[in-house]
This record gives structure tokens, C-alpha cells and sequence, in this order.
């Protein structure tokens, strides 16, 4: 019996209680758990007695489990035979014949009152190696002691309330990891369709692809039926799968990282993964990688480098037109101080009209806008000097620079010679659009009011800048004449259609 007995109970364990293993033993049984409650009736039928009870003891109190025939669901562990069962060295069972007679526990509250236990048996539980409660039995009359059949019996039930703990515990723990699991799964599918990226799983052996909704998407594959490595590949564009076919080789052959960028239909593509199983002789067998779309960055750098050429040429275009300028200028000026007085109003206007341009990323400017910050600085006494008619129109690049030297030239002119330098002289500027294979602006620079004038016996550079500024606008016309009442300037552009949110 005594082999036996050391197999049922763990043999000679110390009892090494811990209130933490008991606290989670707890936790994992529920109250008036059926499976206790079964082996507390299992272990009175063994013993023939009215009472059992599974008890766990955390050193300051007991905690009845399950129990049959008594009330109690916990009790002082001091003074307690369950505690000397539990405690007991060298000992399979510890057998009282009379609890009340018995120094050790007569006065605890469940010998001396309710329910007044006289008889009583127990053996310990051992769970983890470690003396965690017992089963005991129990009569409230005095008995002389059990025979080994039953002493063996309790042993055995004993082991099977210490596998029972066992398993619960670790079903709940198993249950507590997988509710953990589902929760990381959640977060990582939930950070994955927050940054957009597409993960996938290629099983090399059936080339297979187990992947989530936002690859599907990306790939334009989002019928339910199972993805095939074909499928994927061929929803790249043509021209890109040589070089998604030379990364997955590399990643196959020499074990990199596959990294490659690729067309889906008209979105760019970056695909980043790598093999994480092979087989004995290191052939690739699981790959898993994700897929992020990288068009939105692809755009933007074309962009930059359209605005890098724009820019370039916009340099180049302005720094011909000053060195026409200063060349021109000092021709017709070669007296330092008229030159900078000349010059220096000239490039003012460029530098405006570049001013503007910045302002809207080279977009274009208003016509009105550009009209009113040529002229209003020669204005004398009114701003109704300068009478606007038109809609506003909205001018590219080039034909602002052109035709911001133009309105320059016409008010400086205005202002020395014509209705400007008066107050009651007046300018009034028109124009209008003509819609037909290509829409063009006609501008008009009527001015009156002003002194009698006359056409120039011989052009000066500004009447040449005027008639020549729009030389980069192609098909356009500048023409210039002098009416006794007033200069008068006509000029006709193309003006292109701009694509939506550009000009």
C-alpha cells in the first residue's frame, strides 16, 4: 500500500504551499464545479461515509471546492485536521478516529460546532509538486479506521482531483492564450489595413496564396475561390514580371530578402518578403511577404522631376531675356545713370512677375492680377486712370513673363509721353476670348485723354521689347501705333487648355 500510496500522493513532496498557485487553481475551477462535485461523491461511496470534501488550503484558510454532506465553503486552515492531512510527513492518509477527543483539532470551529465532525480521513493533493489541498472524508460519529482497499481508493481519487486541476488549468490557460492570440491577430490585421499593406503566404509546394483582403484588392483577385501563384503573376503588367521573376530567384537561389517594385494595372506596386521554410536539401518551401502601393510617392517624384525641368527652363528662359535686356539697355543708354535708371524698372517688372509666379507654384497668374501690379504704380491721382474690361483670365507662365514686360513698357511710356502723364489721361485696357480649334486672348491698350503724340521717327528698344516680349509664345502678335489721341497696342496669344488643377 505504501508504493501506492507515494504514486497517488507524489510520495515524499514537501508541501511548499503557495497562495498564488492556489489563487490560480481556484480561478480555474468554477464554483460547485460537476467534475469535483463528482469525485467528492466518488470518494464517500469509496469510504461509505455521509460526508467528502475537495479542499484547498493557502495557509490561512480553507476553501471547500466541492463537498457532500457539509455546508461550509471555507474555514480557518489553523487547528484543522485538513491541514495536518496536507502537512502530515511520511503520511498517505492521516486517519482521525474521534476529532473532538483528539487535542490537535478539538477545538476548531467544524469539530467543537456545526457540523461537528467526529471521524475523518484525508489524503493529499498534490498539483505541480507542490501540496496545494486535500480529499478528505468524514462521519459525525467516531470510527476506528478504514481498511487499505479504501485508504487505496482515496489515494487513487486524489490523483485523478490533482490531474483535474491539472487540466483545467491548463485548458484555461490554453483558452487564455488563444483569446490573446485573436486579439494580436485583430491588431495585426487591423495595423495592416491602417497602412494599407497587402501580406500574403506562397506555399511553394502547391503554389498557393493565402492572403488578406487588401492584397486581394491590390491585385484585383477578390473572388473567394483560393488565389494560385499564377493568378498574382498574372495580374502584373507584362513588362515588369521579367524582373519580379529575377527577385524571386534570388530569393530562392541565395536566400535575400525579395524586394521588387512592379505595375498593377496603372498602381505601383513594392513587394518585400522571404523564405522562411525549407526542406532538407534547402529547397524554398514557405515564402510570406507583404505588398504596399507606392503610387501616390511614384507620382509625387515624377512630379518633382517636371517641376525640376520647368524650373530649369524657367532660369534659363529669364536669364536670356535680362542679358537681352542689360544688352538692349545699355545700347540705347549707354550713360551709367540712365542705364540703371532704365534698366533697374525693366528688371523690377521680371522680378514681379517671377514674384507672382512663385506665389502659385508657377501655376500661372490672373490676368487682372498681373494687369493692376504693372500699372498702378504710375497711376497720378486715380486709380481711375486705369479702366479694366474683361473677365479675368488665367495666363501661363511664359505668356505672363512676356506680357508682364508689355504692360511694363506701355505704362513707362504712358508715364513720359502719353495719357498718363496727365491726370486727366486715361488707359483703358479690353479683351476677350475667341473659342474655336484654340482658344486665344485679344488684349487691347487704348489710352486717351493724354497730349497730342506722334509715331517715332525711329523705333526705340522699347517699342521693340513691346512687339518682340511674347517671342516665346508661339502664333502670338503684338502690334504697336500712335493715333494723335493716344498710343494703341493689340495683342493676340494662344492660350492652352490646362488639364484639370493645372495650367
Amino acid at each position: 500500500m505504501a508504493d501506492r500510496s507515494k504514486i497517488a500522493a507524489g510520495g515524499e513532496i514537501g508541501r511548499g504551499l503557495s497562495r498564488a498557485t492556489v489563487a490560480a487553481l481556484r480561478e480555474a475551477v468554477s464554483p460547485l464545479d460537476p467534475d469535483f462535485e463528482r469525485l467528492a461523491r466518488l470518494a464517500a461511496q469509496v469510504a461509505q461515509t455521509p460526508m467528502a470534501a475537495i479542499v484547498l488550503d493557502d495557509g490561512e484558510r480553507l476553501w471547500f471546492l466541492a463537498r457532500r454532506g457539509l455546508e461550509a465553503r471555507e474555514a480557518p486552515a489553523a487547528g484543522s485536521p485538513w491541514a495536518a492531512a496536507i502537512e502530515a510527513k511520511g503520511a498517505d492518509c492521516l486517519i482521525v478516529g474521534d476529532a473532538a477527543a483528539d487535542p490537535r483539532f478539538a477545538r476548531h470551529q467544524m469539530i467543537a460546532g456545526p457540523p461537528g465532525l467526529r471521524f475523518f480521513a484525508g489524503v493529499p493533493v498534490i498539483v505541480h509538486g507542490q501540496r496545494v489541498g486535500c480529499l478528505s472524508v468524514a462521519d459525525r460519529v467516531p470510527r476506528q479506521s478504514l481498511d487499505e482497499a479504501c485508504v487505496g481508493g482515496l489515494a487513487d481519487v486524489a490523483a485523478l482531483i490533482a490531474s483535474t486541476f491539472e487540466l483545467k488549468e491548463e485548458s484555461r490557460s490554453k483558452a487564455r492564450m488563444a483569446a490573446d492570440l485573436v486579439k494580436e491577430e485583430w491588431r495585426h490585421a487591423l495595423t495592416l489595413e491602417a497602412g494599407k499593406v497587402g501580406s500574403w503566404v506562397l506555399d511553394l509546394r502547391t503554389n498557393e496564396v493565402t492572403a488578406n483582403d487588401i492584397f486581394r484588392r491590390m491585385f484585383g483577385l477578390e473572388a473567394p475561390e483560393p488565389l494560385r501563384f499564377e493568378d498574382v503573376m498574372g495580374a502584373i503588367a507584362p513588362a515588369d514580371v521579367p524582373e519580379v521573376n529575377a527577385a524571386l530567384a534570388r530569393a530562392f537561389e541565395q536566400g535575400v530578402d525579395y524586394n521588387v517594385e512592379f505595375r498593377v494595372g496603372a498602381r505601383w506596386l513594392v513587394g518585400r518578403g522571404r523564405v522562411y521554410q525549407r526542406d532538407g536539401s534547402g529547397k524554398p518551401l514557405i515564402m510570406m511577404g507583404v505588398n504596399i502601393d507606392v503610387s501616390d510617392a511614384h507620382e509625387a517624384a515624377e512630379q518633382t522631376r517636371v517641376l525640376l525641368r520647368e524650373l530649369n527652363h524657367r532660369v534659363k528662359n529669364t536669364l536670356a531675356m535680362i542679358q537681352s535686356l542689360a544688352r538692349q539697355t545699355l545700347k540705347k543708354k549707354p550713360d551709367p545713370a540712365r542705364f540703371i535708371e532704365a534698366f533697374s524698372g525693366r528688371l523690377k517688372t521680371l522680378s514681379d512677375a517671377h514674384d507672382l509666379l512663385s506665389d502659385r507654384d508657377w501655376s500661372g497668374v490672373g490676368l487682372l492680377e498681373l494687369m493692376t501690379s504693372q500699372v498702378q504704380p504710375y497711376l497720378l491721382d486715380s486709380p481711375d486712370q486705369l479702366v479694366l474690361d474683361g473677365d479675368d483670365v488665367r495666363l501661363p507662365p511664359d505668356h505672363a513673363l512676356g506680357l508682364g514686360l508689355i504692360i511694363h513698357e506701355l505704362a513707362s511710356n504712358a508715364v513720359k509721353y502719353g495719357a498718363l502723364s496727365q491726370a486727366s489721361g486715361r488707359v483703358l485696357v479690353s479683351w476677350s476670348l475667341t473659342r474655336g480649334e484654340e482658344q486665344r486672348l485679344n488684349l487691347v491698350w487704348k489710352e486717351s485723354g493724354g497730349p497730342k503724340i506722334f509715331k517715332p521717327a525711329e523705333a526705340g528698344f522699347g517699342t521693340r521689347l513691346i512687339e518682340r516680349s511674347l517671342d516665346k509664345v508661339l502664333d502670338s502678335s503684338v502690334a504697336l501705333t500712335f493715333p494723335a489721341d493716344g498710343a494703341e497696342a493689340r495683342v493676340s496669344l494662344p492660350l492652352r487648355v490646362a488639364e484639370p488643377g493645372r495650367w
